[in-house]
């Protein structure tokens, strides 16, 4: 065929005062010319260059950044403030596997420099290509540099990162850390959305499930063609709108390496919270994986979005901009530390990492340039991938004063009385502020995980430019509490119905701020929340030193999964209590992945490293224990069914009236183990809402209501299905007239550590 055309230089013209579009269409005419009037251009490198085609070295431009495809060729720019010489590293997917880079295209500093912008572009055929970057300067990091041109590094704005195929496996040599490089993007889209477009669900009517996409299906259980996929979690979506979800939580998503603890151990970063690129869909959750240079994984996470949106189920995607992969001073130089490390990562004077991820490094959020490059990130998931809003792991972290605080740089002026060190907690945070009001983030849910590992806790407290929700902490521990049966929490337990007003009102948000969890990813599961006293975490490694020592939890009189007859029964009402609390209360109701079937990981509540049937979603375990499911399913329709259980704003006295063992007289005392209510509803007229925690049981008196009979729906007292009375349930009217001589008279038995729920219907 031939030897391969050198790549060659464009001589840059005057292009000043132009547009983006007009600046490269000027690049390429400009260079068109050149080759047309058969000047000679001076070679960039002596090496054949592996592509078809002629291609050549232009100027570029410094915006946007990122690799950016245009007319005749490829635009790339990367900012890096720090370093004193660049070039721009081509690979082939062979030559990257080879760690072996194919062509290398050193920068002018002169004509591809742009302030600390480093551009080049280059005109020509790239399909098939990967790309990466060296930098040279000062590699110091007692000084926090790290500039080193022995590295190639990923673009923090490359859209696929492209390294080992197979989740997982490592490379050859048993290589764990393999070369990384980016997909080069193509001048247009072969995905068809089919129309698809954001469905804008009110916060208010959402039911939220948090999921591990691998954990889905990975379990054989699931008989899917493509466990732990993108693809194959798609075939499993009908499921979610049978459980009646309409908003998935992803956990995340963007490229990370499993294997980062495997060089010295055989656990695997099961759960991904160690990004190593924030632009890219995680290649090893694709059945496509690298093929294709990363874009049939970007189109299979599409596909995912599209196929959930059909179903009316809503995306948000775990993102975590508090940290990155590359850790502190001992980590791999993989991306942001190696472009300028100073800028990306909150620092000491001596270099060191501030640690208030509790994960080696914090990102320096902002710092202005990682404050819009994380918007930039949020901006492209919205765009481009159509995901509908992101939760923020360890938010309080984005509320930081970044290195090298300067008041002056941030808001025009010094701050009277500003005391202000790295790390310190700001008022008005610049990053918050931009998401906040950025005009093509408004409408995509923002949720905060308001603390972080630094002992800043920020719930109720979050800056939130009144479109900022929470996982709402407080509601958890306080629930969790009084479930159980603990003295003291009926006050709080019934702020937590209410949508919790003592944390959100005086703010001027709403309930729906208030994201409602009894469980999440980390900590106990549902099932062994209610099984274990004490954590089981041995399997970590790390001597059952890791994970919360404080969980709240109770094991309803014996520890372990074996246990006799009737423990096993309080453990199955108490989940049904938890459950039923989630759906009654105010704000918006969350559960993770496996709940509704009681999933157990044996008592480990820090199952981070675990790739395995502990985190795996077990669908034979499903059908095993249906019951809890099919309660599960009804529950969160009953909650849809009722418009008074998502309010838009905190109840009143007008509609929702507290009740004690007699109507209208609530113990807000101190021993209280009783909480009930009544609310009016505009569909289904009024419902009335009992929780009894006592170790004893309760005769409770119902509200009167004239012409009006209660009649019972639900009652966790009872063994399924009469746990939750349906309409087609074959005895169910032989099921309420058992109860008739109780209701007749207005009351209602309730069993110790048992929720009811009864819906007022015509006395006929």
């Amino acid at each position: 065929s031939g030897p391969a055309p050198r790549l060659r230089r464009w001589r840059p013209n005057a292009t000043a005062g132009k547009g983006v579009g007009e600046v490269c269409a000027a690049v390429v005419e400009a260079a068109t010319k050149v080759e047309d009037e058969g000047e000679e251009d001076e070679p960039v490198a002596e090496d054949r260059y592996a592509l078809g085609g002629a291609c050549r070295v232009l100027a570029g431009m410094p915006a946007p950044l990122g690799a950016t495809a245009l007319a005749g060729g490829v635009n790339f720019a990367v900012y890096s403030g720090g370093a004193t010489a660049a070039a721009l590293c081509l690979f082939t997917p062979e030559d990257l596997k080879a760690d072996r880079v194919t062509e290398e295209v050193p920068l002018d500093p002169l004509m591809n420099r742009t302030g600390n912008v480093w551009h080049v572009f280059i005109e020509g055929e790239l399909h098939n290509m990967l790309y990466g970057y060296r930098f040279d300067g000062t590699f110091a990091p007692h000084c926090g540099h790290y500039l080193d041109v022995s590295n190639v590094v990923v673009d923090p704005y490359a859209k696929a990162v492209i390294s080992r195929g197979e989740y997982g496996v490592p490379a050859r040599g048993n290589n764990c850390w393999p070369q990384m490089a980016g997909m080069i993007p193509l001048p247009y889209s072969t995905f068809d959305w089919e129309g698809d477009l954001p469905l804008r669900y009110p916060q208010k009517d959402l039911v939220i499930y948090e999921m591990h996409l691998r954990g889905f299906t990975k379990h054989d259980s699931s008989n899917v063609e493509h466990p732990g996929t993108f693809i194959g979690a798609v075939s499993k979506l009908d499921y979610l709108k049978e459980l009646g979800v309409n908003c998935i939580e992803l956990m995340p998503c963007h490229e990370f390496n499993e294997l980062e603890y495997s060089t010295s151990s055989s656990k695997m970063n099961f759960w991904g919270y160690s990004t190593i690129n924030f632009f890219s869909p995680m290649t090893r959750y694709t059945s496509g994986g690298i093929k294709n240079c990363g874009r049939d994984a970007i189109n299979e996470f599409k596909t995912f979005v599209r196929e959930a949106h059909k179903r009316g189920i809503e995306v948000i995607l775990d993102v975590v901009f508090n940290h990155t992969a590359e850790g502190n001073e001992n980590g791999p130089i993989l991306s942001f530390k190696g472009v300028d490390n100073t800028t990306y990562y909150m620092l000491a004077p001596k270099g060191e990492f501030y640690n208030y991820s509790g994960c080696g490094n914090t990102f320096n959020c902002n710092h202005p340039v990682v404050r819009q490059f994380i918007v930039d990130c949020l901006r492209y998931w919205v765009t481009e991938m159509h995901v509908d809003g992101f939760r923020f792991d360890l938010a309080s972290i984005m509320t930081r004063g970044s290195s090298l605080w300067d008041p002056v740089n941030v808001y025009g002026a010094p701050i009277e009385g500003d005391m202000i060190t790295t790390g310190t907690p700001l008022v008005t945070p610049p990053l918050i502020d931009m998401i906040s009001n950025d005009p093509i983030l408004g409408g995509v849910k923002l949720i905060a995980e308001a603390w972080d590992a630094g002992g800043l806790y920020q719930v109720g407290q979050f800056p939130h430019w009144n479109v900022w929700s929470e996982w709402n902490g407080k509601y958890r521990d306080i629930v969790r509490q009084f479930i159980k049966g603990t003295d003291g929490f009926a006050g709080g337990f019934a702020e937590c119905l209410c949508g919790s007003p003592h944390l959100y009102q005086a703010g001027g948000r709403k309930p729906w701020h208030s994201i409602n969890f009894v469980c999440a990813h980390d900590g106990f599961t549902l099932a062994d929340l209610v099984t274990y006293n004490k954590k089981y975490n041995l399997p970590n490694g790390e001597n059952n030193r890791d994970g919360e020592n404080h969980n709240l939890s109770w094991n309803c009189g014996e520890e372990g999964e074996f246990a006799r007859l009737s423990v096993k029964r309080l453990r199955k009402r108490q989940m049904r209590n938890f459950f039923v609390c989630l759906m009654v209360s105010q704000g918006v109701p969350m559960f993770y992945m496996g709940d509704e079937y009681g999933h157990t990981k044996g008592g480990n509540n820090n199952t981070y490293c675990h790739d395995s049937y502990v985190n795996y979603f077990r669908w034979d375990k499903k059908e095993q224990y249906s019951e809890l499911h099919r309660f599960c399913c009804l529950m969160t329709k009953f909650r849809k069914e009722c418009e008074g259980l998502g309010l838009e704003d905190f109840p009143t006295a007008k509609r929702l009236q507290w009740h004690g063992h007699q109507p209208g007289k609530p113990d807000w005392s101190e021993n209280s183990r009783f909480v009930a209510f009544s609310m009016k509803d505009e569909r289904q007229g009024e419902i009335y809402v009992a929780f009894n925690t006592s170790h004893l049981p309760a005769v409770v008196e119902l509200p009167e209501r004239a012409g009006r009979r209660w009649e019972p729906v639900v009652d966790t007292g009872k063994p399924a299905p009469y746990d939750f009375l349906t309409d087609d349930l074959p005895d169910r009217a032989l099921t309420i007239h058992q109860f008739s001589h109780f209701l007749y008279s207005n009351l209602y038995p309730m069993l110790s550590y048992s929720s009811v729920i009864l819906v007022l219907r015509p006395d006929v």
